[in-house]
């Protein structure tokens, strides 16, 4: 057996076995779901083991009940496959008042319709493919969660991964699978055949209603040439149907049905009162769970990026979203972003819980830094401005400015914008 690499998702699988009775382990298809949960509990169902499923399907929906028996946290792999176990562990959490008896994981590909909710007894808990950290490629001297708490004490790091890591990173994305395959060219054949069996087979068995591959890999390809950017959902549409005869509603059952496979993942806008409504853009920035779905998309390897740095730099802000979505998780973290008409724009905007927050400019080379750290000064002097004449509604002063790079050097800057490698930051 394989040695586990731990996961961010651990912590927050711990403490939700800490509150709730039962977990559901939600995101896209391959990012480990099953595997994390297996750390954790007791004694596992697999409704997908051919030698026991005819047999588990029998009792799951005659007594379903009898499935539940068995030392806590008991785990459901695919429980989609047995719909009335939800009601059965729906009940026994309100029956015994117990925290952390069961993990529910299960494939993206097939949504089931409960007749209950499970609120308060069954929790959600999000999981992505592995960012940099827990891949190793990030040697993790930067804490985000350190950055927040004391952001006087970060001074300078170094990172070891090379721009042509970052590539390979980018085209391979995160999907551990890819540790058990040594050959660099062989690990990118992990995205390249997700992508096919999205197009061929989960486009279509999410809610049973019969999809075109064809038509899933245009919008799918659209979608990764306006990879975080802010194209309108009618300049995609306009891409994606200029070969086909697709109408404006068949599109946005597409993209929902992608959006619910955790294929498509768009960033939101940020819209603090400090310009005025009709200046601050608020159209969502088009984006990927992982990068490697944009770049297999596209038909991109490593090598392509030779010539096209721009591309590139996409995809980077990409991998790097998914990275911060990642190590915020803990903290209840969400991302957006801020542009608006005048230029002035923060690539990412990272808000905690507790109602701190980050602006991050994503650079891939020392090149652009300058420029980045003058557009987070500058949304900082308009918040400052703001206030000085909205005493009653003040905002916060952002508490950290950041420029994430891909380059081999981090430090502070004379301004307080702290620039760091993504091969150094961590949780």
């Amino acid at each position: 057996m394989s040695r586990y690499l731990k996961r961010v998702a651990d912590g927050q699988l711990q403490r939700k076995l800490h509150t709730h009775g039962a977990t559901l382990i939600v995101g896209p298809k391959g990012c480990g779901k099953t595997t994390t949960a297996k750390q954790f509990a007791k004694s596992v169902v697999e409704f997908q083991d051919e030698d026991q499923r005819e047999n588990l399907l029998l009792i799951a929906n005659t007594k379903p009940s009898d499935l539940l028996l068995g030392d806590k946290p008991r785990l459901f792999d695919e429980w989609q496959d047995a719909p009335k176990l939800w009601g059965a562990i729906r009940k026994n959490v309100d029956d015994t008042g117990n925290v952390g008896d069961y993990i529910l994981t299960g494939s993206t590909s097939k949504k089931v319709d409960t007749p209950h909710s499970g609120t308060m007894r069954i929790t959600k808990m999000k999981m992505y493919p592995m960012s940099l950290f827990e891949t190793g490629e990030s040697n993790g001297t930067v804490s985000l969660a350190n950055l927040f708490d004391s952001p006087k004490s970060y001074q300078v790091c170094h990172s070891s991964l090379t721009i042509d890591g970052v590539k390979q990173a980018v085209c391979r994305g995160g999907w551990p699978s890819f540790l058990h395959i040594s050959s660099e060219e062989e690990q990118l054949d992990i995205a390249t055949d997700l992508l096919t069996q999205i197009c061929e087979v989960d486009i279509s068995t999410i809610d049973g209603v019969k999809r075109s591959p064809l038509w899933t890999r245009t919008i799918l390809r659209s979608y990764a040439r306006n990879i975080c950017t802010l194209a309108s959902a009618k300049t995609i549409y306009e891409d994606a149907a200029a070969n086909h005869d697709m109408s404006k509603d068949t599109f946005y059952d597409y993209v929902n049905a992608l959006k619910e496979l955790f294929i498509i993942e768009d960033i939101e806008a940020w819209n603090p009162a400090i310009r005025s409504k009709t200046a601050i853009r608020s159209s969502a920035k088009r984006n990927f769970t992982d990068p490697s779905i944009g770049a297999a998309a596209l038909g991109l390897t490593p090598a392509y990026f030779a010539s096209d740095y721009k591309t590139l730099g996409f995809l980077f802000e990409s991998l790097v979203m998914r990275d911060l979505k990642i190590y915020s998780s803990a903290n209840g973290g969400y991302l957006s972003y801020y542009r608006d008409r005048y230029g002035l724009e923060a690539d990412a905007v990272l808000h905690l819980a507790d109602g701190r927050y980050a602006l991050i400019e994503i650079k891939l080379g020392e090149s652009q830094v300058e420029e980045g750290a003058a557009h987070l000064t500058e949304i900082e002097q308009l918040v400052v401005a703001h206030n000085k004449t909205e005493k009653q509604a003040p905002l916060r002063i952002p508490d950290l400015k950041l420029v994430i790079t891909a380059t081999e050097y981090g430090y502070r800057r004379d301004d307080g914008v702290l620039v760091i490698p993504i091969g150094c930051l961590a949780p």
